[in-house]
């Protein structure tokens, strides 16, 4: 599977997650995509709220695994 099929996936997975994090204030954006490794930055409310890690890999990290489960990390970039 090439670089971009795997960045479409991702990019599904955060379209679905969206919605949730702007009600509460928030975005996330999509940085990169290497080594099955996904690079985003949390943005709005989300970069500083305290319970954003959590939200990472529960909410955001579970979602792109579900869509691409190639993804063995997603790291936050601040």
């Amino acid at each position: 599977m090439s670089v971009q099929e795997i960045q479409d996936k991702v990019e599904k997975a955060l379209e679905e997650i969206r919605p949730f994090l702007i009600s509460d204030g928030g975005n996330i954006k999509l940085l990169s995509v290497e080594d099955n490794i996904v690079k985003v930055q949390l943005e709005g409310a989300c970069s500083g709220c305290s319970v954003n890690q959590m939200t990472l890999k529960n909410g955001v990290e579970a979602t792109i695994k579900r869509h691409a489960p190639e993804i063995e990390e997603v790291i936050n970039v601040a």
